[in-house]
């Protein structure tokens, strides 16, 4: 297994108060934590939906900044349960970082949507999975599973943040149109220039840090089409 490193600046201040709840919630101990994570899952759905009505109703903002909330504590909490319950399985970290980005991808299409423009949302989207990518060749590379300082648990509190501000100006009668537009600009370009910077110095440190390239060739497996055929070939 790759180890597993955080360099997040609020993962010590939050994930401790977080997990310390853990003893305190009423989840049998037969219940599997992939259940816990597709309950993350489902609150970063709803998150996204209240983010797609942020601009046009007062809730919008409060339903997206508690989806999002919802959907980091259970992702805090997975892994406690698993470990507690002796229920911890590969199956269960994949799924864990397979629905991650996806969560992300439906908060920045919801924000998307809300601003009427979905060409912002594509350039965001393919950002966040060219992030996600690279973390995990990294990762594969240097036997290390790393977040940057700036990493899930900041960009969760900063779209908390947005969508509780929203929410306020909204409900006092305050235009956010135009705020919310300019903040996903600056959204995207934040992302943009933090994607350049990590690529370049994942470059730099797989070729330190990595083992020896790979230089084989692909190994091409001619598969049968016929499995009876394949069978009797065996039989013979």
């Amino acid at each position: 297994m790759h180890q597993r490193i955080s360099h997040s600046i609020l993962d010590p201040l939050i994930g401790p108060k977080l997990k310390a709840i853990y003893p305190y919630l009423p989840i049998p101990r037969r219940f599997p934590p992939e259940g816990i994570v597709l309950i993350g899952h489902l609150l970063a759905i709803t998150g996204a939906i209240g983010f797609a009505y942020s601009l046009s109703t007062w809730w919008g903002g409060w339903l997206a900044a508690f989806g999002i909330a919802g959907n980091h504590f259970a992702d805090c909490i997975d892994g406690t349960h698993a470990r507690a319950t002796h229920q911890c399985r590969n199956g269960g970290e994949l799924l864990d970082h397979f629905t991650d980005p996806l969560s992300f991808a439906y908060w920045l299409i919801g924000w998307s949507v809300a601003i009427s423009r979905l060409d912002f949302g594509l350039a965001a989207v393919t950002i966040l999975f060219a992030t996600a990518v690279l973390t995990n060749i990294k990762a594969k590379l240097i036997g290390e599973f790393s977040l940057a300082a700036f990493g899930p648990t900041e960009f969760k509190t900063l779209l908390c943040l947005y969508g509780m501000v929203i929410g306020v100006l909204h409900w006092n009668g305050i235009s956010v149109g135009p705020i919310a537009q300019l903040a996903f600009i600056a959204l995207i370009s934040i992302g943009t220039l933090q994607l350049l910077i990590n690529l370049i110095t994942s470059v730099r440190e797989v070729n330190e840090n990595g083992p020896a390239p790979d230089t084989s060739e692909w190994q091409t497996v001619r598969s049968e089409s016929n499995p009876k055929n394949a069978s009797s070939q065996v039989s013979n």
